[in-house]
This record gives C-alpha cells, sequence and structure tokens, in this order.
C-alpha cells in the first residue's frame, strides 16, 4: 500500500525554537519532522504556520505568534518584515549583537563541519549601524506595474515605497511610477552619492537562449567607488559590494593577510574590476606578477583603471577555463580567490593546490560554500589557519568571511 504524502501546510503548531540553520531560519521539530521556521529566534517558543511542505523530512512554516519571546528580540523596523511581507530581511526581530552572532553560529558550524575541530569566529560590525547602508539593489515589478521586492521563496511582488535598509532616496526614486509588468529595476547610488537606474526585462526566451531587454531608466550609467586607496570609475552596475565599507574592509583583510613577496607572482581569482588585484600589486612591486582572471565584461573597466600598475595581467577567461591553459608559467606564491555564492569547487580548488601556493585567501559569502571547499583544500594538506567575518549585510542573514589557508607538511 502507497503510504499518503504528508502536507501540512496551512497547519498552525506550537514548536520550541532550536538553533539557527543557514538561509534566516531556526530549527525546530513536531511529530518527529524538522520545520525550518522564519521570524523566531533560538531558545523562542512560538506558535509556526506551516507555508511549504513537499511531503519529505522537513517542512518550512513562520512564527506568527510569539509564546515565550528571546530577550534579543525586538520590534522589526519595517512593517513588511513579517510572516508573509517583504522576503529581503531575515533577522530585523532581533538586536544587532544577536544577529551578528547568529550569523557566526551557522559559520562556526559549516567551519567545524569542513575542519573537525571549533573554530571560533567573531562577526565584525561595519560602520554605518543596521539601517541605510544598502547602495545597489534589484525590484521587481507585479503585474500591476508597481515596484517592490519578492515575498521568501516566492514570486510574489510586495510594493515598497521605503525601504529602511536602503540609502535615502534609492527606493523612493522608482516608488511613485509604473513600470514594465514583470521587469526588474537595477538601483545604483555610488560613492560620490550620483544616482543610477535602469529596468531589466522581462525575460523572453527564443529558442534556448534566454534575452533580457536592458533599457536605461535614469542617470549617466557611470559610478564612481572608493576602496584600496584607489578611485574606481566603474560602469554603475558592475558587481560592486553593496555596503559603503565593505570594499575597503575587505580589500584590507586580503592585503594583512596575503604578505606577497617583492617580485613574486600571485593570482586573483574571480578578480571582477581588479580590487584584490590592486592591492596584490603594491606587495610585488613593479618586477613581480599579479594574473586577475575574471571572465565577465568588467574586464575592459578593470585594464583601464589598473592601467598605472602594468604588473597586473588581466586573463579574461572563466578561471575553470585559465587553470586549464592561460595560467601555465610561474607557480603562485598567494592565490586569493572571491567566487560566486556556489563556491569554487573541487574542480578549481583541485587545480590550485596542485599548483602549491603557501598562502591562499579565500573570500567567501556563504558559509556552507566556504566550508565545502575548506573541506576539499584540507586533503590537498591546506590547513584552515585564520578567519574574519564581516557584517556586510545587515538585517539579513548574509556574511561576508575571509579565510586563510597555509599548506601543511
Amino acid at each position: 500500500m502507497t503510504r499518503a504524502k504528508l502536507d501540512w501546510k496551512g497547519r498552525r503548531l506550537a514548536v520550541d525554537v532550536g538553533a539557527v540553520a543557514h538561509g534566516g531560519h531556526c530549527v525546530a521539530r513536531s511529530e518527529g519532522r524538522v520545520v525550518f521556521v522564519r521570524h523566531a529566534l533560538p531558545g523562542e517558543r512560538v506558535v509556526v504556520e506551516v507555508t511549504e511542505d513537499k511531503g519529505g523530512s522537513f517542512c518550512r512554516g513562520d512564527a506568527v505568534e510569539i509564546l515565550t519571546p528571546s530577550p534579543d528580540r525586538v520590534t522589526p523596523e519595517c512593517s513588511l518584515a513579517v510572516p508573509g511581507g517583504c522576503g529581503g530581511c531575515d533577522w530585523q526581530h532581533a538586536t544587532a549583537e544577536a544577529q551578528r552572532q547568529l550569523k557566526a553560529d551557522v559559520l562556526m558550524e559549516h567551519l567545524h563541519k569542513a575542519t573537525g575541530t571549533d573554530i571560533p569566529v567573531l562577526v565584525e560590525e561595519l560602520p554605518g549601524g543596521l539601517l541605510e547602508w544598502r547602495t545597489r539593489v534589484r525590484m521587481a515589478v507585479g503585474p500591476d506595474g508597481v515596484a517592490g521586492f519578492r515575498e521568501h521563496r516566492s514570486h510574489d511582488v510586495v510594493p515598497v515605497d521605503h525601504c529602511p535598509i536602503t540609502v535615502p532616496g534609492l527606493v523612493e526614486s522608482v516608488a511613485d511610477a509604473k513600470w514594465r509588468p514583470g521587469a526588474e529595476l537595477e538601483l545604483v547610488r555610488d560613492g560620490a552619492g550620483r544616482f543610477n537606474s535602469r529596468q531589466l526585462g522581462p525575460v523572453q526566451m527564443h529558442g534556448r537562449r534566454r534575452h533580457i531587454r536592458r533599457d536605461r531608466i535614469e542617470g549617466s550609467g557611470e559610478a564612481v567607488e572608493f576602496a584600496a586607496g584607489r578611485h574606481w570609475a566603474l560602469d554603475a552596475f558592475t558587481f560592486w559590494q553593496v555596503h559603503p565599507a565593505a570594499a575597503d574592509t575587505l580589500a584590507s583583510a586580503v592585503g594583512e593577510w596575503a604578505e606577497a613577496s617583492p617580485g613574486s607572482c600571485v593570482w586573483d581569482l574571480y578578480s571582477g574590476v581588479g580590487l584584490f588585484a590592486s592591492v596584490l600589486a603594491e606587495q610585488v612591486g613593479p618586477d613581480g606578477l599579479v594574473r586577475a582572471v575574471e571572465q565577465s565584461r568588467v574586464t575592459s573597466d578593470s585594464r583601464r583603471i589598473l592601467a598605472d600598475l602594468p604588473q597586473i595581467e588581466v586573463v579574461p577567461h572563466r578561471v575553470e577555463d585559465a587553470l586549464n591553459g592561460p595560467l601555465d608559467g610561474p607557480d603562485p606564491e598567494v592565490v586569493v580567490l572571491d567566487p560566486p555564492r556556489k563556491g569554487a569547487g573541487h574542480e578549481v580548488v583541485d587545480q590550485i593546490a596542485d599548483r602549491g601556493p603557501s598562502r591562499i585567501i579565500y573570500v567567501a559569502c556563504d558559509p556552507a560554500a566556504l566550508g565545502r571547499d575548506v573541506a576539499r583544500f584540507a586533503t590537498h594538506s591546506y590547513r584552515l589557519e585564520l578567519v574574519r567575518a564581516f557584517d556586510a549585510f545587515p538585517m539579513t542573514h548574509h556574511v561576508e568571511a575571509v579565510a586563510l589557508l597555509t599548506r601543511g607538511e
């Protein structure tokens, strides 16, 4: 006889909330099943309404009633940071200190899985506090042409005319207008305080090709940012850290641990516009070589911005492809890598390790991916020496980490 599929969606359960888990929720249990609960904090007793259930060993839900609150609970700054509201923020109901500890706990859990040891992590606060820090944001447009943010794990758009974590004026600049239904809006305020915005989409499929129409809406299309002692004149929509203090903070951390020798060869993988490459270039000096690998169109920006540092060689390839040919030559003394959220992966890790750098500095925006790659480096006798973490995304579950790995005997 086939067992009936469980479906608790819509059901309300009183549960005791356990530890935090990666992704902005906590773990609870009911009738032998795991319940991932948003809008709760460890140690609370809450009533959770199940919002998603695929019939397996777990389901998902929102805390809709707080029976026993945590001492770390506060009233959210935004009225939309509630069940059924905007999905952009995860921890508005927690104090600043509690938010950073939750992120530290998640990072420590994944590093413990990777190394088998307990590695203490302190998530460091960046200047500016919890609000009005986000300088780059993407908004969705609903069927009614109104811009907003999506609900958690949903395509539904929640209209917004103000966002307390974005810099003043950014969201407000598009809130009163009507846009193409199904499109997305990309908004930027640069380091000089200038605004740029553009409309993306909607997405259209032609055969197997995915086309996104891009329409410039407002602004020059250019941005200037400041980090690592340099001015970075960029295409406004090129990747840059969303927190105004993050780029300079990360560049300083990378430079402190790199300690590249004058005249040496070093690599900056997933280099973007070359932020870390510029720091490494100063260390290796005019007789050294920095090989900056980046596949995106920003390589033209990088070459222009870093023209005063001829020791930087921009390699316009995917990292996986570059490791299979274009990076032939001297082995690197130091490798810096800042991969996308999914991490570098086994193939890249193995090929980096095969070249035998003495130090690897891994910049990560996802604790789980960092843990997986650290574990893979360990199979090549690379040991995790130090970790720093930064609260570059207050009110959300995201965290930036920098890890130093050294080669053992």
